[in-house]
């Protein structure tokens, strides 16, 4: 970027450089100006690298790089995913009843409708058996969505009510552990099996779907197929060839991308299955009550551009190629690998919108809960590369425990980690105060913090369906602010095709060989050697 507001930017970074976060977090007048609320839910941007002043220029680019026009063309629909010609309308998916598309609230009545029948017992299995366990099929967005939000709700008290007597697990990987982990202690009589695949074609979602199919069938025999199969799917020529009755066929649309699916069908319906509609509504009403906040918040007070622009701050100016999500909550623990795919297939672009070359851009994502990840990977943190973290935790934990001889209970002992964590992060440990601890001198520069590294901190009042919700749009839409500012489309994921291009040769490789065919053909000689190697 060469903007006025860039080059400030830039000047901005060495105005910074004498600079440390102790000393910044020692400011009460500054904390208190970087610490931005939406209702019960807090952003703290004191320990991140910037100053109001800092904070003043990163909105000036947001404008310069229209960031409100931005967002005002995706809620109104317009074809921002250029290179597809479509809309970005995940957002439409969470709009209450009385506001949402016909279409949208068509689909959203169908899974309630089914879901109720299903858990009420008036739509059973093929001998008669309730279906009380469900399996959703699908892979990348079809799949890493669902399964942080059914991971994130499962021990919530509400939902787990909900849940009772019933289970729900993911197939995703085409490896054949995944389907035996999947299947494990399940019976086909009480297995309901739902297929995602909006064009009924993705490779590895298929095969999953015809092994399923084929336990399905051996158990309870082929007219089995249209009582324990669903589909998520808009093809439905292709869903009524593979037995399944085009009535249970739950439909999206192309203007909600894979990563941006989670409260479509792809993951309203085994949600609705799993926990029942209120707590499907609930959800849908916190990701929404975000969408309302990220419409029409001033840019000074919205979370998502304030948080996106401190990511552009932190990776374009500061130049840190990563970052981590550190969610103090076990309940999330599978929120770090959705927020991959979301951040990474979108903002993981080499050209900008007009095919022009770009700089790095998008950061890479990893993470772990804390204090699991206390214990792995934050000595890089603390002592290693510079990694701009994300911590995020609740005042009340889904499931509270205390007891009387201990000072503290478990939710405490987490919570004072996550306090003290991003403190440690910025604030560090020097040579002098090793020396006044009493430190040997040969271990003082082993144990000397240089701090001075970013972080921010979000603190929600509890993992819940409406908090859940609202994690959910929070991070889809940082990453859309990323993407504006960068001028890169958020919204495709080219990428993912030479891959794909490429696995169809090898396939149809190890078919040809599989068959009796000895030549290998095609293949540079480093693969053509691995090939002959794996058939031996």
């Amino acid at each position: 970027m060469s903007t006025p507001a860039a080059e400030a930017l830039r000047a901005e970074v060495i105005a910074l450089e004498g600079s440390h976060l102790r000393d910044l977090l020692a400011d009460p007048v500054r904390c208190d100006a970087l610490r931005f609320t939406h209702g019960d839910l807090v952003v703290d941007l004191a320990r991140q690298r910037v100053t109001r002043a800092t904070l003043s220029r990163l909105l000036a680019l947001a404008r310069e790089r229209a960031v409100p026009e931005q967002v005002a063309a995706m809620f109104a629909g317009e074809p921002i995913n250029g290179t597809e010609g479509r809309p970005v309308l995940h957002v439409a998916l969470r709009a209450p009843d009385p506001e949402a598309r016909p279409e949208v609230l068509a689909v959203r009545d169908q899974i309630y409708r089914f879901s109720q029948a299903i858990r009420g017992g008036g739509l059973r299995g093929a001998t008669g058996r309730p279906l009380t366990d469900t399996v959703a099929i699908g892979i990348g967005g079809s799949y890493l969505g669902p399964e942080f939000l059914h991971e994130a709700l499962r021990t919530d008290p509400t939902a787990a009510a909900g849940a009772v007597g019933r289970r729900l697990r993911f197939l995703a990987n085409v490896d054949p552990i995944d389907v035996h982990r999947a299947l494990e202690g399940l019976d086909p009589e009480t297995t309901l099996v739902i297929v995602v695949s909006k064009t009924f074609t993705t490779a590895e979602t298929l095969l999953n779907a015809r092994t399923v199919r084929r336990w399905i069938v051996d158990r309870l025999g082929e007219g089995a197929v249209a009582r324990h199969m669903v589909a998520v799917s808009t093809a439905l020529e292709k869903v009524a060839a593979f037995g399944i009755d085009p009535q249970n066929a739950f439909g999206f649309w192309d203007w909600v991308g894979g990563r941006y699916s989670a409260t479509s069908a792809v993951g309203l319906l085994p949600l609705a299955l799993q926990y029942g509609e209120p707590v499907a509504r609930a959800l849908l009403a916190g990701a929404h009550d975000l969408d309302a906040h990220f419409r029409s918040a001033p840019l000074e007070q919205n979370l998502p551009v304030l948080l996106g622009l401190v990511g552009v701050w932190n990776t374009t100016f500061l130049g840190h190629g990563s970052r981590a999500f550190l969610p103090y909550c076990q309940a999330l623990h599978r929120l770090p690998a959705h927020l991959q795919q979301v951040s990474m297939e979108s903002n993981g672009k080499g050209v900008d919108r007009t095919g022009r070359p770009v700089q790095e851009v998008g950061p890479i994502e990893f993470g772990e809960p804390g204090t699991n990840g206390q214990h792995s990977f934050y000595q890089l943190l603390h002592q290693g590369r510079v990694v701009p973290c994300d911590f995020v935790g609740f005042r009340r934990s889904q499931r509270p425990l205390s007891f009387a001889d201990e000072a503290v209970g478990n939710h405490d002992e987490l919570m004072a980690n996550f306090f003290a964590q991003p403190d440690a992060l910025a604030v560090g440990r020097t040579a002098d105060e090793l020396v006044l601890a009493g430190v040997p001198a040969s271990l003082v520069p082993h144990k000397i913090f240089l701090g001075n590294r970013p972080s921010s901190v979000w603190l929600l009042e509890t993992c819940d369906a409406f908090n859940i919700g609202r994690l959910l749009a929070l991070v889809e839409h940082r990453t859309a602010v990323e993407g504006f500012v960068w001028g890169v489309n958020s919204f495709d994921q080219w990428g993912v095709e030479l891959g794909k291009v490429l696995g169809v040769k090898v396939r149809d490789q190890l078919a040809a060989s599989r068959s009796g065919d000895p030549e290998i053909r095609g293949f540079n000689p480093s693969t053509t050697a691995l090939l002959r190697r794996y058939l031996g």
